[in-house]
């Protein structure tokens, strides 16, 4: 089925399991797809295609040659494999996003197809094989087995670009793809870093092949590279929307911000209601979802896990740990209690709490500063919560 046509030049379209443009004119095209990729002046079609569900689907597809498996996806559908730049993934096409963004003559459109519960990952984050002359060497999983998930990315372009242009295309885009990524808090499945994007990510970038001026950066200072930056990230969003129902609005969670620390939804309560009374436990075990998604509290915990971050990465000195730290979890108790009139004594209690940078502990502090401020909150709900004349 016909989608569209973008600037005269490629026409879109869908089947089963596929999407694909074909060129109307010469391009040039610069791919990462194991067959027919790298720089390729005599490609006709470029395509997405799904080769398998995302979960628990081992299909003999994956044990072809990059020739045969590019075979048996085009032949279907009447396509000439040879001519054919092709992608694959475990991402439904029906949730593919289609962006256009225009300035007077150039226009640039990204589709993109993306999932990322389970392979998304940050760049240097542990590998988990070795290629060699053999194949490809398992290495022992440093955290969690790679799981399906990819971002595939069609980018074209309206202008014709020098082959230099062309390949600055993939660093704009590709950067566009890990903003999108780091404005919805995704997390790294294999650190405890923000993912930059996935594993087994994919691009396929083609502009117009012709005599005549052509386009020479592709960079963020030019139009070009405004226009490949917005497109691709609002495409990224869009079918992590559609693929995973991952939006701003549903980030809003303190579990989702602690996630890569380790935490999950049974840790995150246990070790919260193990600060609390009987009482004031149960209370918040009926009321968990409402709690963990309250604004203030996610953007409190979300200041503690970047805190963490800046000591990680060295800008913040290890000698400062208690003292930041400690003020960072006296947000979250304030956060959650409303009583921001203690927050001096929540900052000298858990100051105290704030125990060497390490994952454990980081988290140990999130659950006693979220119990400090809930026990302050509700405090009739277990034993008297003590008065300000108690604290003087």
């Amino acid at each position: 089925m016909h989608l569209d046509t973008c600037y005269n030049g490629v026409e879109l379209h869908c089947g089963d399991k596929i999407i694909y443009g074909r060129f109307l004119e010469p391009h040039m095209v610069l791919s990462t797809c194991r067959a027919a990729g790298g720089l390729r002046r005599d490609i006709e079609y470029v395509l997405n295609y799904q080769s398998c569900e995302p979960a628990k689907h081992n299909r003999r597809f994956f044990r072809l040659s990059p020739q045969a498996c590019q075979k048996t996806i085009c032949e279907p559908h009447g396509l000439p494999a040879a001519k054919c730049a092709a992608m694959g993934t475990a991402a439904n096409m029906h949730h593919a996003a289609f962006v256009t963004k225009k300035f007077r003559e150039l226009e640039v459109t990204a589709v993109v197809t993306g999932g990322v519960e389970t392979n998304a990952g940050r760049a240097g984050d542990p590998a988990s094989v070795m290629e060699n002359q053999d194949g490809f060497e398992k290495l022992p999983p440093a955290r969690g087995i790679p799981g399906p998930g990819t971002i595939n990315i069609m980018l074209f372009i309206s202008r014709p670009l020098t082959e230099a242009a062309l390949v600055r295309t993939i660093i704009t885009a590709t950067e566009a793809k890990s903003a999108a990524l780091q404005e919805l808090a995704v997390n790294s499945r294999y650190s405890d870093g923000l993912a930059t994007g996935t594993g087994t990510d994919q691009i396929i970038a083609a502009a117009p092949d012709r005599e005549g001026f052509r386009l020479t950066w592709a960079g963020k200072h030019g139009k070009l590279g405004e226009l490949i930056g917005r497109a691709v990230k609002e495409a990224v969003k869009e079918t992590l929307a559609k693929q995973n129902r991952l939006t701003p609005m549903g980030q809003c969670s303190v579990k989702i911000h602690l996630e890569r620390f380790g935490c999950t939804k049974a840790s995150m309560r246990d070790g919260i209601t193990r600060h609390l009374e009987a009482k004031q436990a149960a209370l918040l075990t009926d009321n968990f979802s409402g709690i963990i998604r309250d604004p203030l509290t996610v953007a409190a915990v979300a200041g503690m896990a970047h805190i963490r971050d800046k000591f990680s990465w060295g800008i913040l000195p290890s000698s400062c740990w208690h003292e930041i730290m400690g003020a960072a979890a006296a947000q979250t108790a304030c956060a959650v209690s409303g009583r921001y009139d203690k927050m001096a004594r929540y900052r000298e209690i858990l100051s105290q709490a704030a125990y060497p940078n390490s994952k454990k502990h980081f988290l140990e502090l999130c659950w006693q500063s979220l119990a400090l401020g809930f026990a302050d909150k509700w405090p009739d709900s277990g034993d008297p919560a003590p008065t300000d004349k108690d604290e003087t």
